[in-house]
């Protein structure tokens, strides 16, 4: 008999897929390793959603179990894209997600989190990183000690929301 309920369900569940407290999604990451599941991380601003993105999520998913999305705040997003940015609003970015039946738990990452903070507290399995993320050189060896696996794949899609936010802007100045 499966299991049709909280974040194992057919439904958005957002009160059991939103996970807010880093340390409940520790406790959480523990039971579910215990009964044997593989833990999957990803992350992103996933800023007006796309195919791509849909597509990330459901190849990230396919490498384990539950597959865990870490959502840049407003705030981190501002940061490191600009002040326009993001278009869509966290509250709004998360509950897209919690849509997604791929994404089995979302949570936010914030500006004032340290370096690889979440992945720290997940201790994933599998850490799936996209190859379009511009990472510094050693970033993506550092993140390796605090998972079993990273996995990095390719873009899902031939454009990107900044890619499409420029071309608005340029037919919107033409």
């Amino acid at each position: 008999m499966a299991i049709n309920a909280g974040i194992f369900g057919d439904k958005t569940s957002f009160e059991d897929r939103y996970i807010s407290d880093h340390d409940k999604l520790r406790e959480l990451v523990g039971y579910w390793k215990n009964l044997g599941l593989k833990i999957v991380l990803t992350s992103g601003t996933f800023d007006l959603f796309h195919i791509g993105h849909a597509q990330y999520l459901e190849k990230a998913k396919e490498l384990g179990d539950i597959l865990i999305v870490g959502v840049d705040s407003d705030e981190k997003v501002k940061e490191r894209k600009g002040p326009d940015r993001p278009v869509v609003p966290e509250n709004e970015r998360v509950l897209i997600l919690a849509h997604m039946r791929h994404a089995d738990v979302i949570t936010l990452k914030h500006s004032g989190d340290g370096s690889n903070n979440l992945i720290k507290v997940v201790s994933p399995d599998v850490l799936v990183v996209s190859k379009s993320t511009k990472h510094k050189e050693g970033e993506v060896d550092e993140k390796a000690q605090y998972c079993k696996e990273i996995v990095l794949l390719e873009p899902q899609s031939e454009t990107s929301t900044s890619a499409k936010l420029r071309l608005i802007q340029i037919k919107k100045d033409a």
